[in-house]
């Protein structure tokens, strides 16, 4: 399997181990074995998961700052599942720079168009595109230009 499906599959465990996190108050070892049990990590990116899991607690403040700037709501009236997506994707913009911007929207978009309430996909889109000229401004000019 190519690792870019790999990191696919991580993502999609990624959303639901975060909202786990969140919204059970579960601990990130607990959570992780269970995921190791429940699903088939062979084809998994399971470094990138694990980076992801215990890196958005470890880093929260900054990951919630990073976003919360665009948000048009306070940060606990986002729904928990839009809520895991935006750390998940906020968390790849500033840590992960081994992965395109565009990648990481891309990716966030489409996370929240299969898990996330209705049009929860323009909202994180939104916020994404905002996150990366903030964090990403050089690639995104960049890419602009080319």
């Amino acid at each position: 399997m190519s690792k870019p499906k790999m990191r696919q599959k991580a993502r999609r465990l990624l959303v639901q181990a975060l909202y786990s996190w969140d919204v059970g108050g579960t601990d990130l070892i607990t959570i992780e074995a269970e995921f190791h049990v429940d699903n088939n990590m062979a084809t998994v990116d399971k470094e990138l998961f694990h980076d992801v899991l215990f890196g958005v607690p470890k880093n929260l403040r900054e990951i919630d700052a990073a976003y919360e700037l665009y948000l048009d709501r306070e940060q606990e009236q986002l729904d928990p599942v839009s809520r895991a997506i935006l750390r998940l994707s906020t968390y790849e913009m500033i840590h992960r720079i081994d992965v395109p911007y565009k990648v990481v929207i891309n990716e966030g978009v489409n996370l929240a168009k299969t898990f996330g309430p209705t049009d929860a996909f323009k909202f994180v889109n939104g916020i994404l595109d905002q996150v990366a000229i903030a964090k990403r401004a050089i690639e995104v000019a960049a890419n602009r230009r080319g």
